[in-house]
């Protein structure tokens, strides 16, 4: 089989009903979405389409939003559902708050949405900021995971990639100060209890 050249690639193709449902649900087999986000990942096949061909982007854009309609009745999207999924995997690999809102605020999770899951996310005991933070020094081996002697030199830049992260000065500063892993591991243990 021979590989195609770019050039012999054909464009997109019309849109119809039945192809944007079925770009839909081939989207949501793959990925996690909020309904903003599918929306916008729809719209852009429709954009393409009247761009190509032609074809009338009001009635893609009132189709797209016929099917995000029949999918939130349906319970195919749940945009809660969602946000609680996706904050709960950030917090995790060790994101802040300030990170989670921002991830969430870009897949078009709404805003008084974003501040509930991060309330229910806060009572949940077993992972607050500073376990979070603790997840990212481990991720990306900083403070106690580096080797003793360079510890000193690599010292603000870890505290600057934590700053990066969204965490505040006071939760870096603990982290990177952890005397070992052990005493690493003993801090997150210590905030999980008191969430």
């Amino acid at each position: 089989m021979t590989p195609r050249s770019p050039s012999s690639r054909r464009g997109p193709k019309p849109v119809t009903p039945a192809q944007l449902e079925n770009a839909a649900l081939y989207y949501l087999e793959r990925f996690a979405s909020s309904s903003a986000n599918l929306r916008r990942v729809l719209m852009r096949k429709v954009a393409r389409s009247a761009a190509t061909h032609g074809t009338d982007a009001k009635a893609g854009e009132r189709l797209v939003d016929e099917i995000i309609a029949r999918y939130l009745a349906a319970g195919l999207l749940d945009d809660r559902a969602y946000a609680a999924q996706k904050a709960t995997s950030l917090r995790r690999r060790g994101a802040s708050r300030f990170g989670i809102r921002g991830k969430l605020a870009v897949k078009g999770v709404d805003a008084e949405l974003i501040d509930e899951t991060l309330g229910r996310l806060d009572q949940e005991k077993s992972e607050g900021e500073l376990a979070a933070a603790c997840a990212l020094a481990r991720r990306r081996r900083l403070g106690p995971y580096r080797a003793p002697a360079t510890r000193p030199a690599f010292q603000r830049r870890d505290l600057a990639i934590l700053a990066r992260a969204g965490f505040r000065f006071e939760v870096a500063r603990r982290v990177v100060a952890a005397r070992d892993v052990e005493a690493l591991d003993a801090l997150e243990r210590e905030a999980s209890a008191e969430a």
